[in-house]
C-alpha cells in the first residue's frame, strides 16, 4: 500500500491535530478520512493555503496578545471600588463574586467576563483585596479593589 500526504482539518487522537500534515496509507485517506471531512489530500496549492491560514493566525494572536497586555497595564493602575452591603463590624451580608467585580468593571467602562476573574477566596468583610484576571492565553493581571460598604 502506498502512503499519502493529508492535511488535517480536525483533531484526531490517532493521527494528530488540525492543520496537521500526517502520512496515511491511501485507502484509509480515500475510503474514510476525506468523505467524512477530516482531512484533504496534501497538495502543493492546499499546502500554500495552510501556511498562508498559519500566518494569518499568528499575526491575529498576536495583535490581541497586544491588547490584551494593553488592557492588563489599564487594569493595573485602576483604583477599583466594589460596593456591598454590611453590618456594623464590617462584615457583609453575603459575598463579593466575579460577577461583583466584572459590573464594577463594566461601571468603570472595561468589559470582563466573570470567569476569566479569580478571588483566592470568598471574600466577606470590607477591605482591600486582590483578583487574577486572565486576559489571554499567558497574559493576566492582578486587579487591585475595595470592598466599600454601600450608602
Amino acid at each position: 500500500m502506498k502512503a499519502v500526504k493529508v492535511i488535517l482539518k480536525k483533531d484526531m487522537v490517532t493521527l494528530g491535530g488540525a492543520g496537521e500534515v500526517v502520512d496515511v496509507k491511501n485507502g484509509y485517506a480515500n475510503n474514510y478520512l476525506i468523505p467524512q471531512g477530516m482531512a484533504i489530500r496534501a497538495t502543493e496549492g492546499t499546502l500554500k493555503a495552510l501556511e498562508t491560514e498559519r500566518k494569518q493566525q499568528a499575526k491575529k494572536i498576536e495583535q490581541q496578545r497586544i491588547a490584551a497586555r494593553e488592557l492588563a497595564d489599564t487594569l493595573q493602575q485602576l483604583n477599583l471600588k466594589v460596593s456591598a452591603k454590611a453590618g456594623e463590624s464590617g462584615k457583609l451580608f453575603g459575598t463579593v463574586t466575579s460577577g461583583d467585580i466584572a459590573e464594577a468593571l463594566k461601571n468603570e467602562g472595561v468589559k470582563i467576563e466573570r470567569r476569566k476573574i479569580s478571588l483566592g477566596a470568598p471574600i466577606k468583610e470590607l477591605g482591600n483585596y486582590e483578583a487574577e484576571v486572565k486576559l489571554f492565553m499567558d497574559v493576566s493581571a492582578t486587579l487591585k479593589f475595595t470592598v466599600e460598604a454601600e450608602g
